[in-house]
């Protein structure tokens, strides 16, 4: 029960710092002005045509598969297997689970093995790729070796020495109300679990809130139409009007 308490404690902690510095930086996102139009060509003329290129630059990463072919192919590798992980994982928050949820889950499993390889592809980039590591900040390479503790832990407590996931799934389950329940004392699930944690609590300040933050990129989501209407951005409308009213008074 020790444990059940000092993970639940944590867990709580590490969600609260999640939910609350995610929203902080996607509010600091939603103000930051941006005075010009710069959307990168060829740019969308239309608002859909906006909506359609983040699409596509969210699912299919289309600017990464015209600027470098391997990174592309490692980058969808690792990002759609943590994704099917993350969904495999909602069976530990769900009673009862989904129909779609309990469908992926051997997808998910081996998707574990997608998530290592992905990771190691992008970790030798910046080992070996002497311009990439001229850039690499030690943090870089720290957050990568987190994701892949994360990964190896989990895929060592289902093929090496397998955890009891009813208890795990009790824990959870108590914890939305508020009732400590005991936890497996197997190392690989510490592990696993105090990674996570980690993970939860350094997101907000760390290079994976590009996740968020590819939605407020101006060089995404602006219209090309600086032809057709002008762009004022709203902290530089009065000033816009000041000048627009002393032109008025010149003229006169």
């Amino acid at each position: 029960m020790f444990l059940g308490i000092i993970y639940g404690l944590l867990f709580w902690a590490a969600t609260l710092i999640l939910v609350l510095g995610v929203a902080n930086k996607v509010r600091l996102y939603w103000n930051t002005p941006a005075p010009l139009k710069i959307p990168t060509m060829p740019a969308p003329i239309s608002s859909r045509g906006v909506v359609w290129r983040m699409a596509r630059e969210v699912f299919l990463f289309q600017s990464l598969f015209r600027a470098d072919k391997l990174l592309w192919a490692i980058a969808l590798l690792f990002h759609y297997s943590l994704l099917l992980i993350v969904l495999r994982h909602l069976r530990y928050f769900l009673d009862p689970v989904w129909g779609v949820i309990a469908f992926i889950q051997p997808f998910g499993l081996y998707a574990g093995f997608g998530l290592i390889l992905g990771l190691l592809g992008l970790l030798a980039r910046r080992v070996f790729i002497d311009r990439v590591r001229y850039i690499s900040a030690p943090s870089d390479y720290l957050m990568l070796v987190l994701l892949l503790l994360i990964g190896v832990s989990g895929l060592m407590m289902k093929f090496v020495n397998p955890t009891d996931i009813v208890m795990v799934k009790a824990f959870f389950q108590g914890l939305k109300y508020f009732s400590w329940q005991p936890l497996p004392a197997d190392i690989p699930l510490l592990v696993h679990l105090t990674s996570v944690a980690l993970l939860m609590i350094i997101f907000p300040i760390s290079k994976l809130m590009h996740a968020p933050g590819v939605f407020f990129s101006p060089s995404r989501n602006q219209v090309d139409n600086s032809r057709e209407q002008r762009h004022i951005a709203p902290w530089a409308a009065e000033l816009d009007q000041q000048g627009v009213d002393y032109l008025s008074e010149l003229k006169k």
